[in-house]
């Protein structure tokens, strides 16, 4: 039995610091987006579920049993006479959480083969940084092994024992793993800042290399993808991939892909603490600056709205005196401060000094009538969804006319733009319409979404979690998004309940009905209420991370 426990822990642990360190590196080693990951019904329910709390009460039921009351009973002559058979219920207890805990361990063996089968298992993309943090995990974990080897109770088969051992390293192993996360990140910053250096070096040799910083609250990727065809027309483009923006995303395209006849460098810029925007100005030296817009996106990791707009502006402050700074002139946040260098605003508001009128909507595209304060005017037609696209759209616009293109070519040049991997995208399933918004996360998308949402036919449904990293403003927002929903959808499915009753409260204000929006986890019961409530040519709305089955099952033709 003591070799069956064994095997199947090995496996167990082994998972589990897999996944572990997958929850690290989707967070960027960042230790505040870490901690507040489980501010989240998601993130709580890795420590408070069903499966640790057996584990937590089998090592109680261990320590009560063999470490306070077998060691009273032997030395004690009355126990004798007070337990008579009664010291049989102890022994029937460890026996009970022995195989208990081999049931649970062979369940959750069965559930990593599935998991593996299905490619379901959450592992880290394997890197240099993570490949050595999972052979010190495993190091750690064989060392423990080897420990536990030389211990009496491995060595008489002991198996209550070597159980009790095993339960506490297994329910110790996030705590394991971000000591080992932890203790290796000196090595990683050190590593982090000789490549930024050597990045910082290069980067200085290309003298007539013009460098584009993007950043905001939301459509950093999108305006930079625009920006990146637009600028093609006319100039060799390099441009940071997919969301590789952090300072080290940013360096390795320096090292790697930056060559002498790149004329243009655009670099996407994130960051989740005040100094990690200048950091990436510092090393790439930014002559234009974009910045899209400014929300409550990563509050909780920033600290305040403020910080998050000081964080923001490092990318303008930056700028040197010749610099120019392209500003969403709609964002309250951007407009409530002060600018020293030359800017350009743009707007679908206002006649800044780029605007958009005449503005319409189709499925394929939108199309729109793009005025500058310099009286040049072009009209665009552009093979992407949703009004929400069109500041991103201007922003580009406005840093081609800084680099000397017109108008006229840039609405040429937006013709080849397409639809980027994780835009939203609209088709027919099974005679519904459905918009996939599955990559959206923060609070001016969704809101957008559901503006295209509300502009289609037909009955309207949305699926959609609670927003995370928002920090004290979670609950305003999600009753804004609430309220929205109520206008917008006949049926919402909420697939978290952190913000469900501000949300629910706030739809039902502008005229839901209760039993309309919902909070529903599993896939099933989603399916079949949206079964019930849809019928053909009705739309539902598919926003940021819905359950993977729901995605598959809505999707498919």
């Amino acid at each position: 039995m003591i070799y069956i426990l064994a095997f199947l822990w090995i496996a167990m642990v082994a998972k589990n610091i897999l996944f572990w360190i997958y929850l690290w590196q989707l967070k960027e080693y960042h230790l505040g987006r870490f901690w507040a990951h489980f501010r989240t019904d998601k993130g709580r329910s890795l420590f408070l579920n069903r499966r640790i709390l057996l584990k937590f009460l089998s090592i109680l039921a261990l320590a009560f049993c063999w470490y306070l009351f077998i060691p009273y009973f032997s030395l004690s002559p009355f126990s004798v006479v007070f337990l008579g058979d009664f010291s049989k219920v102890f022994v029937n207890l460890i026996s009970l959480v022995v195989l208990g805990n081999l049931l649970l361990y062979s369940f959750e063996f069965i559930k990593i083969v599935k998991d593996v089968f299905l490619k379901e298992l959450r592992i880290p993309v394997l890197t240099k940084k993570t490949i050595v943090l999972i052979l010190a995990s495993f190091f750690l974990q064989a060392l423990f092994l080897f420990w536990l080897s030389q211990q009496e109770c491995v060595i008489k088969s002991d198996p209550t024992l070597t159980l009790f051992y095993l339960l506490i390293f297994d329910v110790l192993t996030p705590v394991i793993v971000s000591f080992v996360v932890m203790f290796f990140q000196p090595l990683a910053i050190l590593s982090r800042n000789r490549i930024i250096n050597k990045a910082k070096k290069k980067i200085t040799i290309f003298n007539r290399l013009t460098v584009i910083g993007i950043t905001g609250s939301y459509g950093k990727t999108s305006t930079k993808e625009i920006l990146a065809v637009i600028l093609e027309e006319k100039f060799k483009v390099l441009k940071t991939h997919k969301h590789r923006n952090s300072e080290i995303g940013v360096s390795q395209c320096i090292l790697q892909e930056l060559k002498p006849e790149h004329e243009i460098f655009i670099c996407e810029m994130a960051a989740y603490n005040k100094g990690g925007i200048k950091l990436l100005c510092d090393i790439t030296k930014p002559k234009i600056g974009i910045l899209t817009g400014i929300n409550e996106q990563h509050l909780a990791t920033f600290g305040s709205q403020e910080n998050i707009v000081k964080a923001k502006f490092e990318l303008i402050n930056s700028l040197p005196e010749n610099g120019t700074a392209i500003l969403n002139g709609d964002n309250k946040y951007i407009r409530e401060e002060k600018v020293t260098v030359n800017q350009k605003l743009y707007s679908v508001k206002e006649k800044l000094d780029v605007w958009a009128e005449n503005i319409k909507i189709d499925n394929d595209f939108i199309s729109f009538t793009v005025f500058s304060q310099n009286g040049d005017s072009a009209d665009f037609r552009v093979n992407l969804l949703g009004t929400h696209n069109i500041p991103n759209i201007l922003a580009a616009v406005c840093c081609a006319q800084e680099l000397g293109m017109s108008l006229d070519e840039i609405a040429q040049a937006c013709k080849k733009v397409r639809p980027l991997p994780g835009a939203m995208k609209l088709f027919k399933s099974k005679g519904i319409n459905v918009i996939d918004a599955a990559y959206s996360a923060n609070p001016d998308g969704v809101i957008s979404h559901l503006n295209y949402l509300n502009a289609c036919s037909g009955r309207k449904a949305i699926i959609m979690p609670c927003l995370i990293e928002l920090g004290n403003t979670s609950s305003e927002v999600h009753q804004r998004i609430g309220a929205k929903i109520g206008q917008v959808c006949g049926l919402a499915i909420i697939t978290s309940k952190e913000h469900f009753k501000e949300m629910k409260k706030a739809a039902m204000k502008k005229g839901m009905k209760k039993e309309n929006i919902l909070f529903l986890e599993n896939s099933e019961l989603i399916l079949a209420k949206i079964k019930k409530f849809l019928r053909p040519n009705d739309v539902i709305l598919l926003e940021s991370r819905v359950p993977k089955e729901v995605v598959e099952s809505l999707t498919k033709d």
